[in-house]
């Protein structure tokens, strides 16, 4: 039975240091850090466990204490791990810095060991939808594709960031869902970021079934091809720390849609997952499921 979800994407250790005030730049600032589990396809896995979503994630991690740690935590929180291959070398991390607020001032991704991860034996018959995200080469999403495209598997795509959407432009393409924010679906297809609908428009022209624009504060739009733009607004949140957010959000959307749920309603739990995590310190909120109970 197709039931699970495969996520194919980076792990990684997040290292957030956020301001105790107004951030200054290039002086030193008063704050605290953090290091946890993070990595945008560990942290969709990490959730959908959560969420009690049959999840297996596929990544690499380094052979080191970082990779143990991630390993573990992921696999607390209810996602399958004996596909993540540790490999010689240093775990991935991302370092970020927030200002008071909460909000990213600027971070760094040190994601070289995901060029470790082999894909030529990926199995999906047991897959109900594959999620991948943008940290992988364009050679390693080509791979999923083939594969998702040989089971009848529909595919979710996360760029993560514009340079990432950039050069994963040419593959994005007769897929179930791409989740951009303006920045990225620019780089996507090419066209000023104030274009963003008829950026939307010529990825459903290459088959992209859903786009989900991402705006921030402003809400998102789901454009699902053939029907009518909606907007959803954002969810009212007190900032802590918005790492995470987007990944909550997508994940939110796919435990939803195996629910049987439409890209709105879905979309909803997912501005739902985004304003739980956006108000909690941790990356991945581990009462996510009971906050979205209470939403319901």
């Amino acid at each position: 039975m197709r039931q699970w979800v495969v996520v194919v994407g980076g792990t990684n250790m997040d290292v957030v240091a956020r301001s105790s005030g107004p951030f200054v730049p290039a002086t030193s600032n008063p704050g605290h850090t953090r290091i946890s589990p993070g990595g945008v396809g560990r942290n969709i896995a990490a959730n959908l466990g959560l969420l009690g979503a049959p999840v297996r994630l596929v990544s690499v991690v380094g052979d080191d204490a970082f990779g143990e740690e991630a390993l573990r935590v992921t696999a607390a929180c209810g996602a399958d791990v004996g596909a993540v291959r540790r490999a010689p070398g240093r775990t991935g991390t991302y370092t970020a810095v927030l200002d008071g607020d909460g909000e990213l001032v600027s971070a760094v991704s040190d994601m070289a060991i995901t060029d470790d991860l082999e894909l030529d034996t990926l199995h999906l018959d047991d897959a109900a939808i594959v999620v991948v995200d943008g940290n992988l080469a364009p050679a390693q999403v080509a791979k999923v594709r083939q594969a998702a495209a040989g089971t009848d598997v529909p595919v979710a795509f996360e760029p993560v960031s514009v340079a990432k959407a950039a050069r994963l432009s040419d593959l994005v393409r007769d897929l179930l869902l791409v989740t951009p924010n303006a920045d990225e679906v620019s780089a996507l297809t090419g066209r000023p970021v104030a274009e963003w609908r008829a950026s939307v428009a010529d990825l459903h022209d290459r088959g992209v079934e859903h786009v989900w624009l991402r705006q921030g504060a402003q809400g998102s739009w789901m454009c699902t091809r053939g029907a009518d733009p909606v907007h959803l607004a954002a969810e009212p949140a007190t900032v802590v720390d918005v790492t995470g957010a987007g990944d909550a959000m997508l994940a939110a959307w796919v435990a939803a849609w195996l629910r049987g749920a439409d890209p709105v309603a879905a979309a909803r739990d997912g501005h739902h997952a985004a304003a739980a995590t956006i108000g909690s310190t941790h990356t991945v909120r581990p009462d996510l499921a009971d906050f979205l109970r209470e939403q319901s």
